[in-house]
């Protein structure tokens, strides 16, 4: 149970609520989120936040959950349920959407679903159970005559509307035909303009005339401007040709419902099937939103147990924090601990301080955990399953109902002491105020007696000094205080549990300027024992301050400690490693270097011998095995160097550590050097050094290198054939191919100039693979025209060239197809 009514206003959830529902993709999820509300069974709830922590993760991972194409369904299948109707194109393409969207998350989960039943998403495998019932032929049928990215159905859907098109597109050519003919006698008969463009009025083609020759020629008057300057006349040449056009369009529109009439009997049998499907997709998208909102505010899946329970760490409200945020501003978090010992908190300190909003953290962020939402606290953090949540917070005054402030706090603890239990949560904001002090801390404490006694859970916030004294005389209660820093005077917006506050009355009225008269007196109205009862709850505030900010040292200076400790053991062991490796290399390589060099010892023995100790003979197989000796030696040094290289790097971050190995011919690195890469390959020179990278020429080719892969080496690179084609050439044609147009316009050049600009522009085109281009030339004389016909039928890459459609420009434009 909650109370009151407006409970999630006084909180501050319905904002959550609010930002929950923005990030629903559809009316579906939308209802969902406007339903939800507090769970009281555990199981329910905890299979809730597991769902949005899963889902959560999958919009972390590699692979999200695929909710795309989602449409709202119910209603146009529906519409559909008796015979004989059909849908329309767009509310079938919804349908063809979503059940995409149903194969797709049913994939999802398939794939990540291994033989045995192992998943990382085992809820939300769950809840998608029912997607796969869908028939796959359902959507084989959609497919075969909607065309989805076009809107409209396929030419090929039947035969018969196959057969209406095609005569529709002959029909089209026709009229087209007709309209030219007819244009062109106007125009020489100087009735219309040269670059006259037909129109369409109610589906006819029309051609728009001036009035003075509207007698002139023959046809249909259809429509007039609203300037009156021009007549819109269907050409009687074309009259039958449009009525037949008409007729056609009908027959095609009586074929495009026959055919949506029998998916829509194909549909049918399986829209209960199709709703369900959709309700576990809406289901998923509200779950997704949930998740959405979550990373949003830093929510995470917390320890959920089946009994009261209230042990939070870093909470913070969400709208806040958000709010916050927007001003560039950062969220003080609270923790907060209640447990069957400690089951109420009374919480005291200075107006302003944070106390309501401490009140209506706690309220949000458990109406959120028990509404399956995942609340922004730290992952130690415990929740509990509260049975009811009771909030009186604000004023409820009401002219209508005839309550002042203080009888409408009374009424809501009538209701909190008449329907509390075990396991209710109350949170009360300025308990006892509203009336005379002394009365009302007197009704406030035994109120507040008589929830301990029925054990109920909850939080207050008070002034009175009787409550303070009561939380700390009474089993089952205990004081917190909002933290205030006495020498900046201002509140810290810090939760204190152990000790009571205080409402730092004296120092916000000296902060704030009240002459000090009036303040002495008023200390001498108070008596000391007031005053000296305010001062010694700060020295308690302050002391508490000061040795928790020393544990805290304490406890981040011995977490470093730790951390050093464990670095170094592993740094340690590393090297350890390392050393077994290069050692390990090493006599590998020196083996292959020692059987090398005895092969090379032997034939030039053998090579000595069989000179029979001719000088020069001898002098040369010594020569040889001088230079196989050498290149031994160069080999070990840019194998070490590499084996060097591999090193890890991780002791670079550490300087106090043992520093990285470093080899002479990687410190002496510097531009102009020839090097090799890990001692191999061909050789390059160095162009430019940039700290720890270098840029190197292989050839042609320059690439950045971490300097500690570089060997330098005697050997010298080889030249390579430089290209014929300079990279400024190539640049300029990357920058024509995208400066490039399908498109020019010659109108007005001479029949020559015509010629040499179509022929570079034909030239481009081709070499930048356009299939179709389109040349403006206007209609004139027809002379440009021809001309311009002429040369581009003795082009190799020219397909075709013909006149564009009449509603296009007609005779006026050339379009030519290339290959």
């Amino acid at each position: 149970m909650i109370f009151p009514d407006k409970i999630e206003e006084k909180i501050g959830f319905d904002g959550v609520r609010a930002q929950i529902s923005g990030r629903c993709h559809c009316q579906g999820s939308n209802d969902l989120c406007a339903s939800m509300s507090i769970m009281t069974d555990f199981q329910s709830i905890r299979s809730a936040l597991l769902a949005t922590a899963e889902m959560s993760s999958a919009l972390h991972s590699d692979e999200a959950v695929p909710l795309t194409g989602l449409h709202d369904i119910d209603t146009p299948l529906s519409m559909i349920r008796v015979p004989g109707t059909f849908l329309e194109i767009k509310d079938l393409l919804k349908v063809r959407r979503m059940l995409r969207c149903f194969d797709d998350v049913s994939s999802f989960f398939s794939r990540h679903s291994s033989d045995d039943g192992h998943t990382p998403y085992p809820n939300l495998t769950r809840l998608s159970e029912g997607l796969d019932d869908i028939t796959p032929e359902i959507a084989r049928s959609i497919d075969k005559v909607i065309d989805d990215t076009t809107s409209s159905i396929k030419d090929n859907a039947s035969p018969a509307l196959a057969d209406i098109r095609s005569r529709l597109r002959g029909m089209s050519g026709r009229v087209n035909s007709i309209l030219r003919r007819v244009l062109s006698n106007a125009i020489s008969q100087g009735l219309l303009e040269p670059d006259i463009v037909p129109s369409m009025r109610e589906g006819r083609l029309v051609i728009p005339v001036p009035p003075m020759h509207k007698r002139q020629i023959q046809g249909i008057v259809h429509d007039e401007s609203a300037s009156g300057k021009t007549v819109f006349i269907e050409p009687a040449e074309i009259v039958e040709a449009n009525n037949l056009t008409r007729e056609l369009q009908m027959e095609e529109h009586r074929e495009i419902i026959r055919i949506l009439t029998s998916i829509a009997d194909t549909l049918r049998p399986s829209i209960p099937r199709i709703i369900e499907a959709a309700k576990i997709i809406y289901h998923l998208d509200f779950i997704q939103a949930k998740a959405l909102y979550a990373d949003t505010v830093g929510g995470i899946m917390p320890h959920l147990h089946d009994r009261e329970e209230l042990e939070w760490y870093h909470a913070c409200h969400p709208g806040l924090k958000l709010s916050l945020e927007k001003h560039g501003r950062k969220i003080v978090p609270i923790d907060v601990t209640l447990t069957p010992k400690e089951r109420i908190l009374v919480i005291s300190g200075p107006n302003a301080g944070g106390k309501s909003v401490c009140l209506k953290t706690v309220g949000t962020l458990q109406y959120m955990a028990q509404c399956g939402i995942l609340p922004p606290v730290y992952e130690n953090s415990h929740f509990g399953v509260f049975k009811d949540i009771f909030v009186d917070i604000g004023d409820d005054q009401s002219l209508e109902d005839d309550l002042s402030t203080y009888s409408s706090h009374l009424r809501n603890m009538k209701f909190m002491i008449q329907r509390g239990r075990k396991g209710s949560l109350f949170l009360i904001d300025e308990m006892g105020s509203g009336t005379e002090p002394q009365i009302g801390g007197a009704l406030a404490q035994a109120i507040l007696a008589q929830m301990n006694t029925e054990g109920m859970w909850g939080i207050v916030t008070t002034h009175y000094q009787n409550l303070k004294q009561m939380a700390d005389d009474t089993p089952g209660l205990i004081n917190g205080s909002m933290l205030y820093d006495r020498q900046l005077m201002q509140p810290l917006f810090k939760l204190s549990i152990g000790n009571p506050g205080s409402s730092f009355a004296v120092e916000i009225a000296r902060k704030i300027g009240l002459p000090k008269e009036i303040i002495d007196s008023a200390e001498q109205i108070v008596g000391s024992d007031y005053i000296n009862l305010d001062k010694y709850l700060l020295d308690i505030t302050r002391d508490k301050r000061y040795w928790e900010n020393k544990r805290a040292d304490i406890r981040r200076k011995e977490k470093m400690l730790d951390e050093k400790l464990e670095r170094y053991t592993d740094d340690a062991e590393t090297l350890r490693a390392h050393r077994r490796e290069i050692l390990d290399e090493a006599r590998a390589e020196a083996k292959k270097i020692l059987e090398s060099s005895n092969s090379a010892i032997e034939r030039t023995i053998a090579d000595i011998k069989k000179a029979n100790a001719e000088r020069e003979l001898t002098l040369e197989a010594r020569r040889r095995l001088k230079e196989k000796r050498m290149a031994l030696e160069n080999s070990h040094d840019s194998q070490e160097n590499a084996v060097l290289a591999r090193a890890p790097k991780k002791k670079e971050k550490h300087n106090h550590r043992t520093p990285a190995v470093a080899s002479d011919t990687t410190r002496n690195i510097e531009k102009g050097c020839n090097v090799k890469l890990d001692g191999q390959g061909p050789v390059g020179t160095v162009m430019e050094i940039n700290g720890k990278n270098a840029i190197v020429a292989f050839g042609n080719v320059k690439t950045k290198v971490k300097t500690d892969r570089l060997t330098i080496t005697d050997a010298k690179p080889k030249e390579v054939k430089k290209s014929g084609i300079s990279m400024a050439t190539i640049d300029a044609g990357h920058q024509r191919q995208l400066q490039f147009r399908h498109e020019i316009d010659v109108r007005g050049f001479r029949a020559d100039e015509a010629i040499q600009a179509v022929t570079y522009f034909i030239d481009d085109a081709i070499w930048f693979n356009a299939s179709t281009v389109r040349i403006l030339h206007g209609t004139g004389t027809g002379v440009l025209r021809q001309v311009i016909r002429d040369y581009l039928s003795t082009v190799p890459g020219v397909l075709s060239s013909h006149d564009e459609d009449v509603r296009f420009g007609g005779a006026g434009i050339t379009v030519v197809e290339l290959q």
